[in-house]
């Protein structure tokens, strides 16, 4: 499986998925040096938004990472209410779509502690540092607490720039 999160992301702006970027990507775009294997998005579970995501990555043929036989992501009007977290599988990458993060709370409160950079000509909300920072320290995974000092250095050099 190829990854190109750039395209994915891409696609979720252009079909107007409303999201917040967050997890290892999120550290990426704000400077950490990690790799990440995937994209975690914070996004607005509302029936609307969830077409609206499916239509935009249908071309990669998602598949429910999660599931006995990995079933297609295929919304209906029933399902989209059932669900708080999606994992997906896409020919060019693994999306993981929730709908709360620890540490800041559901999508308006992560929606509220986002701002917006632009990474590749595009405009990305992206969870701040401080609150990214604020999650992986309530997450306390071993991954996370290099990502922490990370993020702190980041966090310390801004600071210093102003």
């Amino acid at each position: 499986m190829k990854s190109n999160f750039v395209d994915l992301i891409e696609r979720l702006i252009k079909a107007d998925v409303d999201f917040v970027i967050i997890g290892g990507f999120a550290g990426v775009v704000h400077g950490c040096t990690y790799v990440t294997q995937d994209i975690d998005i914070c996004c607005d579970f509302s029936v609307d938004n969830l077409f609206r995501l499916q239509k935009a990555i249908s071309a990669f043929h998602p598949v429910h990472r999660m599931t006995p036989n990995r079933q297609k992501f295929q919304l209906t009007e029933e399902n989209c209410t059932t669900f708080k977290n999606l994992y997906l599988d896409t020919d060019i990458g693994q999306l993981d779509c929730i709908s709360f993060v620890d540490g800041i709370g559901d999508y308006q409160k992560v929606k509220q502690a986002s701002a917006l950079i632009e990474v590749e000509d595009m405009q990305l909300c992206v969870l701040s540092l401080k609150a990214l920072i604020e999650a992986k320290k309530v997450m306390d995974r071993p991954r996370d607490k290099e990502a922490i000092i990370q993020l702190e250095a980041i966090k310390k050099l801004k600071q210093q720039k102003t």
